[in-house]
């Protein structure tokens, strides 16, 4: 019911029935609809004032306790609970029901009057941060003042009156910045802490959050309403978050962090050093050994690895909260080998417990462990991989300097939940203070990100803009280094090198590989990318980018003369149609076409060869794997700028060349402004290049039929598909067919060997998916293009749009995610799903794929799945990410079968 209650209202509720009520605190959760008729109203659903008011009441008559009564006060905790994890995103409020009153007979009650005092406290402060919009500065300062005037360096070291003078100076403060008093009723504490979390879902951090992890705005938020259970009333009390493996390694043994004497505030604020599960064991026994069996129990019961808050109050443990542990990608995929072979679940189960997009982390850099370097420092492991950078000390820092290219490291000494953005712009993060379930260590392990937390010897001084560490003063820009999977810092430029695919990880892409249908190809332009491809999985190319091959400095003249010789040879052919001269005109028409026809073909024939060259590359590497190849598609000004030939001609006038020379110089610089197009991504590219100068295409598939021919006669046997881009019309696919057959035939018939090959097209334009049944009777394959499909339905430049207004669309919900990272399904994925039906219906022998960036989305290719595509093609290092989506896919498809 988590749609209903949110994940934690939902775990609460199960984790009751599967452990007991004893285990868990009472309370009660208001519903997501709640939320949402809140935002869409602006104000509380009628009635449901009332209904609060009746569940406190079951809860008051369940403890025997009454909210704000003086002798024996029942306090609640207040807390968010997505369908879906947001660790830090939502507000929380703890001890509500206290006032000046009831904290004397908390006092009482207790004999501990130091906890209730700070009980009392703790709630000032939250709900003047929480509630209010306080910052959290003005009451950190003054616990600091509080400890420097009694002489002391913890928290827990003031003493009850210190704490009530605390509360006083709490309640001063929220007083100087609303003008308001604190509220002394415990139910306005509840109805305005219940607001405050509901507003929390379209706070910042909150939205920004949803943003990076495409959560829709529309769910809402729970609220929770749960009795206290206090972890700071002493030695024998304490509070902490608890993982059912590890949560860094995966590997089979709880750990955590554990805080004595202390809320569960304290514990993932990072504001203190924590514990490990090992030093609550010697504190506190018993406590320990039924934390671990419930550990036990809570995964087998979910079949998935738990990530559970737990308090102890005096010596009896409660568990407050379970959710499906945020874990680092080599941790997800240990998880899922241990699962099988603890036959906890089966390989579908397992592989479902992977987020695909996280294994993007098994694929970055780490340290070299062949090289030395000094250690400057060490903190907690928080989250595995290394990253070198600038450092930055904001997450406004590190967004600006991130989104301009430069690699920075976000140094915080802890962060909070309003740092997020910086998270995704930073290379890594390192944070002074906090452990393994910290805020930093939470959200970096979520992204991906190098983290190292708690590394006690760096002194932060973020108003000075300084980190003070073993002798060093480190300014922001300086350059550091980050191993989250070690906890080492270092100055040294230590060499990043590349991860290799480890055992576990190669077992789960072994089961993927066994339970998807969906095939997974790679885009790949050189040997290269296509010797990685091909380690990671990759089962063909399904897009070569021919046009990528001719940018180089050794190309780039070759390129523009071939651009410029086409021009005029189309030029001088159309002139021969139209024109009727006498015989010494003709002569000297001849003579010019000659001319024209012998430059083009020279340049024509030096890319031939380089091309060649390129594919037998490529053919080597993939063997007897498929390899498409599209013909060229490039808008013409990426080869013919007039920048270029601008500054050619500039530079041929100051060098005082000849007059032959500056001519050539200014035709080319009159042809490229002739040939410049208003809109080149719509003008002349793709097969358009085929109607108008044949040779080009004519020229590339004998270099492909060449290229084949010498990798057959070399033992090997490639698989060639050609590919014509940007079609439109089905006439225009079959007149480009056409020159493909011609040409081939040539080239087969020079090399005296059969090259078998086929011939398809991208779709890459919504007529074109529209008459798909025309289209697919002159193609053997079509392979969808979606980034250009994208631009041309949604009628969006992406690189117009990205920088622009797709971000504040984002935003303001317009749209969940940007459409060019996951697939619109509603519309581009409808004219997908169109063409290959129609496609399908006119030539039941045609194969269908995609090659579009799309094609390593995890969501992307479960859609592709569902609509009955052959294959997916992505970037090389997305080739294992797309292997596990697409068995992800196949598994989600049999359990709804069988669901239904």
């Amino acid at each position: 019911m988590r749609e209903l209650l949110g994940g934690k209202g939902a775990n609460l509720a199960e984790m009751t029935r599967v452990l007991g009520p004893e285990r868990v605190p009472g309370g009660f959760t208001i519903s997501t609809e709640a939320c949402v008729a809140y935002m869409e109203r602006g104000e509380i659903p009628e009635g449901m004032d009332a209904q609060v008011n009746e569940a406190v009441e079951r809860l008051e008559r369940a403890t025997g306790k009454r909210l704000g009564d003086a002798e024996d006060p029942l306090l609640v905790s207040v807390r968010s609970g997505a369908r879906t994890s947001m660790p830090g995103m939502l507000d929380t409020i703890l001890n509500l029901g206290l006032n000046d009153a009831s904290v004397e007979g908390l006092a009482a009650r207790t004999g501990n009057e130091r906890f209730a005092r700070d009980s009392h406290r703790r709630l000032v402060q939250m709900f003047g941060n929480v509630v209010r919009g306080i910052s959290g500065e003005r009451f950190e300062d003054a616990i600091s003042q509080a400890k420097s005037k009694r002489g002391v360096k913890l928290d827990t070291e003031l003493e009850a009156a210190d704490l009530s003078a605390l509360t006083d100076a709490f309640r001063e403060i929220c007083r100087e910045e609303t003008g308001e008093d604190f509220p002394a009723d415990p139910r306005t504490q509840l109805e305005a802490a219940i607001r405050a979390v509901f507003d929390s879902w379209n706070g910042r951090r909150a939205v920004e959050y949803r943003r990076l992890n495409g959560i829709p705005d529309s769910w809402g938020t729970a609220v929770n309403v749960q009795r206290m259970v206090f972890g700071n009333k002493g030695d024998d009390s304490g509070s902490g978050v608890a993982f059912t493996r590890d949560e860094i390694t995966g590997a089979p043994e709880p750990s955590g962090d554990f805080l004595l004497n202390a809320q569960g505030e304290d514990v993932v604020s990072g504001v203190r050093n924590t514990a490990d599960l090992d030093e609550m064991g010697r504190l506190l026994p018993d406590a320990h050994d039924e934390l671990i069996e419930a550990l036990h129990t809570l995964e087998r019961h979910y079949g998935d690895m738990q990530d559970v808050e737990f308090t102890v109050e005096e010596r009896r443990l409660f568990l407050l909260q379970t959710r499906t542990a945020k874990r680092p990608a080599q941790a997800a995929v240990r998880f899922a080998v241990d699962a099988v072979a603890e036959n906890l679940l089966g390989k579908g189960a397992a592989l479902a417990t992977i987020e695909a997009e996280r294994l993007d982390a098994l694929l970055h850099p780490t340290f070299d462990p062949q090289k030395d370097f000094d250690v400057l420092a060490r903190g907690v492991a928080a989250s595995p991989g290394a990253a070198r950078g600038a450092i930055v000390f904001t997450a406004d820092e590190a967004v600006e300097k991130g989104g301009a290219g430069e690699d920075v490291i976000l140094v915080r000494p802890f962060t909070e939940a309003e740092d997020v953005a910086g998270f995704a712009a930073a290379k890594g993060i390192l944070t002074s203070e906090g452990g393994k379930a910290s805020h930093a260590a939470l959200v970096a392990r979520g992204m991906g990100r190098p983290c190292v937390c708690g590394a006690a010897d760096l002194d932060i001084d973020l108003r000075g803009g300084v980190v003070h560490v073993n002798g060093h003063d480190l300014k922001e820009g300086q350059q550091i280094a980050i191993d989250g999977s070690t906890g080492a810092i270092t100055l040294d430029d230590v060499p990043l090198i590349e991860p290799e695919i480890t055992d576990e990880f190669r077992t789960v892409l072994e089961w993927a590989d066994e339970l998807r249908r969906l095939r997974v190809r790679a885009n790949a332009d050189n040997p290269r990318d296509a010797a990685k491809a091909r380690a990671f999985g990759a089962e063909g190319i399904g897009l070569c980018r021919t046009e990528h091959m001719f940018f180089g400095a050794d190309r780039d003249r070759l390129v523009k003369e071939m651009f410029l010789a086409a021009e005029e040879w189309r030029r001088a052919h159309l002139r021969d149609e139209r024109e009727e001269e006498d015989a010494g005109a003709e002569d000297e028409r001849k003579r010019r076409s000659a001319e024209v026809d012998e430059r083009f073909r020279k340049a024509l024939h030096g890319l031939r060869e380089l091309q060649r060259g390129d594919f037998e590359g490529l053919f080597h590497e993939m063997r007897d794997l498929p390899v498409t190849i599209r013909l060229l598609d490039p808008p013409l000004h990426e080869f013919l700028p007039v920048e270029h030939f601008e500054a050619e001609l500039e530079a041929v006038r100051e060098r005082g060349a000849g007059e032959d020379e500056l001519a050539r110089a200014k035709h080319g610089l009159t042809l490229a402004r002739e040939l410049h197009e208003a809109n080149p991504m719509l003008g002349t590219r793709g097969v358009r290049l085929a109607v108008l100068y044949p040779p080009i295409y004519e020229m590339q598939v004998r270099a492909i039929i060449e290229a084949a021919a010498a990798a057959g006669q070399a033992g090997e046997q490639p698989r060639v598909e050609i590919m014509l881009p940007l079609i439109a019309y089905e006439t225009e696919l079959e007149r480009a067919r056409a020159v493909v057959e011609s040409a081939a035939a040539d080239a087969v018939e020079a090399a005296g060997r059969e090259v078998p090959h086929s011939i398809g097209t991208m779709l890459e334009l919504p007529r074109a998916c529209l008459v798909a049944d025309r289209i697919a009777r002159h193609a053997d394959f079509f392979s969808f293009g979606t980034n250009d499909l994208t631009q041309t339905a949604l009628g969006l430049s992406r690189d117009d749009v990205e920088a622009k207004f797709l971000g504040r669309y984002v935003e303001e919900g317009i749209i969940d995610r940007s459409p060019f990272e996951t697939i619109d399904e509603p519309g581009v994925g409808e004219l997908v799903r169109v063409g290959t039906e129609r496609g399908r219906a006119a030539n039941a022998e045609l194969k269908v794929g995609i090659c579009g960036e799309h094609g390593g989305d995890p969501d992307s290719v479960g859609f592709f799945h569902r609509a009955g595509l052959d294959y997916v093609s992505c970037s090389p290092y997305r080739v294992p990410i797309a292997r596990v989506a697409a068995a992800q896919a196949a598994v989600a498809e049999a359990a709804a079968k069988i669901d239904s």
